[in-house]
């Protein structure tokens, strides 16, 4: 009875010598998010077609535009005109903060994630941190890379722009910082459905659907500008649609639709059981 209660207390010290047991703290959890996101084939192949279209889309409009034609739309001869591909980066990058949240829902590890990190917001707050960084570092880097390549190409051609002319940074870093603001809503999003394909939908419903309601007369115009795609559109585009707003109400729009969906979420994840 000694001997088997001494290798018994001997296993039990054993086992623990090989445990590396440390407090949760929310850098442990952002370096555990990290590690999700990076071993994801899925999220580096949707980040990678976010980044491929905005150069592809970007050299076929200033290869269109090379020559002007006699009867030529403004907003093609404009500094955003070459950044269009963020009509499908916004698409991706959306889907890539639905599918970095839903998938631990899909999968059921969000339970093994919630044992490790009882409280749940920093969690949210992880996910959160590492989305943003990756995607405002990629996106950055991809927009002015984009517009310097692209105007490159019509500068062969005619006069193009430069980085340092009027309103340029704010309509590149404004296109990058939209798409990223655009992969938090879709994020958000992903912690209130929590079904991947419910998520989806209701992402593209807000950013592609609801805009329609520009169609229906004045009414709808004034309420569609408020909507998140319409107010970054104010921000990043030079040429708006008519009626717009102006950049600093639309980017503010943006911010506030970004901080609601930030706000429902964590409130969401704080009162449902996963």
């Amino acid at each position: 009875m000694s001997t088997a209660t001494i290798d018994t207390s001997a296993a039990r010290r054993s086992a623990g010598a090989g445990v590396d047991s440390q407090p949760v703290t929310l850098a442990r959890t952002v370096k555990s998010e990290w590690i999700k996101l990076r071993s994801l084939r899925s999220s580096w192949a949707v980040l990678g077609a976010a980044v491929l279209s905005m150069p592809a889309v970007g050299l076929i409009i200033a290869y269109n535009t090379r020559n002007p034609a006699a009867v030529q739309d403004v907003a093609d001869l404009t500094p955003s005109a070459t950044l269009k591909g963020y009509y499908l980066g916004q698409l991706l990058i959306g889907a890539l903060g639905v599918l970095f949240v839903s998938s631990e829902f899909s999968t059921g590890m969000i339970r093994s994630t919630f044992t490790a990190v009882p409280k749940r917001l920093p969690v949210l707050w992880a996910k959160l941190t590492v989305f943003f960084v990756v995607a405002a570092m990629v996106m950055t880097t991809t927009t002015i890379a984009t517009f310097i390549v692209s105007q490159a190409v019509i500068g062969q051609y005619r006069t193009g722009f430069s980085l340092s002319d009027p309103g340029v940074w704010r309509v590149v870093l404004g296109t990058a910082l939209y798409m990223v603001l655009a992969g938090v809503i879709g994020g958000m999003i992903g912690w209130i459905v929590r079904s991947t394909p419910g998520a989806l939908v209701s992402y593209f419903a807000l950013v592609f659907v609801l805009p329609v309601l520009d169609l229906f007369g004045s009414a709808g115009r004034h309420v569609a500008q408020f909507l998140p795609s319409q107010a970054g559109a104010a921000f990043i585009v030079t040429e708006p649609d008519s009626p717009h707003l102006s950049p600093g109400v639309g980017a503010l729009v943006l911010c506030a639709w970004t901080g609601a969906a930030i706000v429902v979420g964590a409130t969401s994840l704080r009162l449902r059981d996963a």
